[in-house]
């Protein structure tokens, strides 16, 4: 049972069961599992079946809660709660037929229960506890899981955890808790910070939706794209930060990339019509397909001109094709920031080898890329596809004229790109120099070395030898909107 389980929580793009401390305190794996009954299984059986559904059904059953409580700091509670429930009852009584429909009706009969303790709710208890108040947690009304109702709140869910009231770091870290599963070690390991600093910003968050009564519904109207934007910029940013680590010793971090794909995969699955949702997941798993050959054995960088593409992930290359072209089929106007990007993937993933690239169609998406959204990361970005499509010259005037913006003025790749592109022109002293400025401004340990070493070959590098690193920096997901997390 467990294993189809984890087979329908793949198909979802759900992950990871979160360990959690419910409203009573109790770790829920601290709580001892009952005599099993006689089902054939046994406690670890059990606790394992326990554990898969809940990383399957947690999200929609903090969604589908939320809209109940209108808090999504409550629902969360009140889904743990369920959980310690599930593990205290099934090791003793079985696994339901329908677990996760237990799971579901729990938390909404202690939904009821706390709102019929708060008089203010007394309105609300009678919409929503009429068809609750004589149904057995395991004997769930059809109309419960209705699963466009639940679809429905877990877009809701999406749209408030990514609320623009919430400061970037606290909507991924909201985010990957309650949609992603993920623990709050798992999210300060992943962005390396302190656990306590995690754990401030989801409190926080959570305050700050209540404080601020954010309204618990999917946007329409005017405010509709914005919100949609930070959606979509959220989960763009998990996945920067799993494709081109910020800080500390890795390069990559492909969990990151993974939950950030999933929950792309979801969101366009609940909102079929949007093409830059489209366009970001065709992004997604376009970027995604290179992982196995950016690293070597040791964990070190291997630049685009270098990678085995024999080893880029062809299945996920297909999905960033299809989605491309639900973009595309959804599109009423001129593509997205998201769907250009993603085009701009597909050139790369469309050459079998690095000579075969379509630099030229490259550059001129970067240049509707740069009408369209313009900043100067793009402008970066299409200076490195102008460089290998006309060469090192036009490309450095392009990259001279951002170059005193001070939204660069820490940005590594600045240097690293205006580097290469002096290295091309043989101008050696002042690319060694630019490189080794580069690798002072990197947190990564990982790309400090590669640039360190770029340094020292670059007296040694002339023409095009060195076009791997800046061609590198074009193709990559580097933010071109906003900030990467902390």
């Amino acid at each position: 049972m467990a294993g189809d389980l984890r087979g329908a929580g793949d198909r979802r793009g759900l992950i990871r069961p979160p360990w959690i401390r419910g409203r009573t305190g109790v770790a829920w794996w601290a709580v001892k599992p009952q005599p099993t009954a006689d089902t054939g299984g046994t406690p670890d059986d059990t606790t394992a079946t326990i554990e898969t559904v809940f990383r399957i059904e947690s999200p929609r059953v903090i969604a589908a809660v939320t809209r109940m409580v209108r808090d999504v700091g409550i629902a969360e509670e009140l889904a743990q709660d369920a959980l310690v429930a599930a593990l205290e009852q099934w090791p003793r009584d079985g696994v339901p037929d329908n677990p996760g429909a237990w799971l579901m009706a729990t938390a909404k009969h202690r939904a009821v229960d706390l709102i019929r303790r708060r008089e203010n709710y007394a309105r609300k208890l009678a919409e929503i506890g009429r068809d609750l108040e004589t149904t057995a947690p395991h004997e769930v009304p059809p109309a419960l899981h209705d699963p466009d109702d639940i679809d429905d709140d877990l877009l809701r869910l999406v749209f408030t955890t990514c609320h623009p009231v919430l400061s970037p770091e606290a909507r991924i870290a909201l985010t990957l808790r309650l949609l992603g599963g993920l623990t709050t070690p798992e999210i300060a390991r992943a962005f390396l910070v302190p656990e306590a600093t995690v754990a401030q910003r989801i409190v926080r968050a959570k305050r700050t939706l209540a404080a601020k009564n954010v309204a618990f519904e999917v946007p329409y109207g005017p405010d509709r794209e914005a919100r949609l934007g930070s959606v979509l910029e959220v989960i763009y940013l998990i996945f920067n930060e799993g494709y081109a680590a910020t800080a500390g010793d890795d390069w990559l971090r492909p969990a990151l990339c993974e939950d950030a794909l999933r929950l792309a995969r979801v969101l366009s699955g609940l909102m079929p019509k949007e093409p830059e949702v489209h366009g970001l997941t065709s992004l997604l798993e376009f970027q995604a397909s290179r992982t196995a050959a950016r690293t070597g054995p040791s964990g070190e960088p291997i630049l685009l001109k270098d990678q085995n593409r024999t080893r880029w992930n062809r299945m996920l290359i297909a999905r960033g094709i299809k989605a491309l072209s639900r973009a595309d089929a959804t599109t009423t106007g001129a593509p997205g920031p998201y769907a250009l990007q993603a085009a701009i993937a597909a050139c790369y993933a469309h050459a079998y080898t690095y000579e075969e690239t379509d630099w030229k169609t490259i550059a001129t998406l970067y240049g509707l890329l740069a009408a369209r959204s313009p900043s100067p990361v793009v402008e970066l970005n299409r200076a490195v596809a102008v460089s290998m499509a006309e060469g090192p010259e036009p490309a450095l005037r392009i990259v001279e004229t951002i170059a005193a913006d001070p939204a660069l003025r820490d940005y590594h790749l600045l240097p690293s790109v205006r580097g290469d592109l002096l290295a091309r022109l043989g101008r050696t002293a002042e690319a060694r120099a630019e490189f080794e400025r580069a690798a002072a401004l990197t947190r990564n340990e990982r790309e400090r070395e590669l640039l360190l070493r770029r340094a020292a070959e670059s007296s040694e590098t002339q023409g095009a030898a060195g076009s791997s690193e800046s061609s590198e920096s074009s193709e990559s997901s580097e933010s071109s909107e906003s900030s990467e997390p902390s």
